[in-house]
C-alpha cells in the first residue's frame, strides 16, 4: 500500500498532508495528556514492529505494494492515537531512507495506514469486544484462549488493512479523472477505479488481510501468556 512518488497529482497528495499534518498534532497532544511515561518505549517499539513487517512488500498491479501493516494490533496495545505516531514514525523512514514510498506520498500514506486502518481497525475491535476491558482468560493466559477480545482483534486488524487499501486504490484511481494533460492523456497514475480496485484488493482481501488477522491473533496470544501487562484494557 506504499505510493511511490509521481502516482499521485498535487491536488491528492496536498489534500492528504493538509488533512494528516492536524492529525499528528492531536495525537502528539494525546499521547502527551494520556500516555505514561513507562509505556514511551512501547511506541519506540511498536515503530520498530510496524517498521519490520511493513518491508516485507510484495509488488502488485497498479503501482503499489501489499504488506501487513500491525495497525490494529499497535492500536490495541498503546492505544490508536499513539499507533498513529508510531507508523507514521515507520513510513516517513522507510520513505526517506529506503525510498519505500514516495516523499510527496508520505501524507497519503500515512493518512490511509497510519490513520484510517489504525481507527478502521481499532473500532471494528472496540465494537466486537464490547468496549470492555479483556476478560480474565485472555489477561492470565491459561485455558479459554479464544473470546470476544482476539475474535475483534483479528476481524479489526483484516478490516483495517483493508480500509487502507480501498483508499489507495481510490485515491490511485482517481487520479486519470483529476489529472490530465492537454491531450487527456493522465499525468500522473494512468489506471482508472476499475484497475486500482480489484487489483489492490483482491491481493489485500485474499492474502494479506488474513496474514494481518493471523499475525495480530498470534501475538495476542504470545503476550497474553507471557506479557499480560502489555494488553490494554
Amino acid at each position: 500500500m506504499h505510493i511511490p512518488d509521481g502516482y499521485l497529482g498535487p491536488i491528492t497528495y496536498g489534500s492528504l498532508w493538509a488533512a494528516i499534518i492536524p492529525l499528528w498534532v492531536y495525537a502528539s497532544k494525546k499521547i502527551k495528556e494520556t500516555m505514561k511515561a513507562s509505556r514511551i518505549p512501547l511506541l519506540a517499539m511498536a515503530s520498530a514492529f510496524s517498521f519490520v513487517i511493513m518491508m516485507f512488500n510484495v509488488p502488485v498491479p497498479g503501482g503499489t505494494t501489499g504488506h501487513a501493516t500491525g495497525s490494529t494490533l499497535i492500536a490495541i496495545l498503546i492505544g490508536p492515537w499513539a499507533a498513529s505516531i508510531a507508523l507514521s514514525i515507520a513510513l516517513i523512514i522507510q520513505a526517506i531512507a529506503f525510498g519505500d514510498g514516495g516523499i510527496t506520498a508520505i501524507g497519503a500514506n500515512c493518512f490511509n495506514i497510519a490513520f484510517a486502518g489504525v481507527f478502521g481497525g481499532y473500532g471494528i475491535y472496540r465494537l466486537i469486544s464490547g468496549f470492555n476491558p479483556p476478560s480474565p482468560p485472555f489477561i492470565k493466559g491459561g485455558q479459554g484462549g479464544i473470546n470476544s477480545h482476539l475474535i475483534g482483534a483479528g476481524i479489526g486488524a483484516y478490516i483495517g488493512i483493508n480500509i487502507s487499501a480501498l483508499l489507495t486504490a481510490i485515491e490511485l484511481g482517481i487520479q486519470p479523472l483529476i489529472h490530465t494533460g492537454a491531450d487527456g492523456s493522465p499525468l500522473y497514475s494512468p489506471f482508472p477505479l476499475s484497475i486500482t480496485i480489484p487489483a489492490i484488493m483482491i491481493g489485500n482481501l485474499l492474502i494479506f488481510g488474513i496474514i494481518e488477522a493471523v499475525v495480530t491473533i498470534l501475538v495476542l496470544i504470545y503476550l497474553r501468556k507471557s506479557h499480560p501487562e502489555l494488553i490494554r484494557g
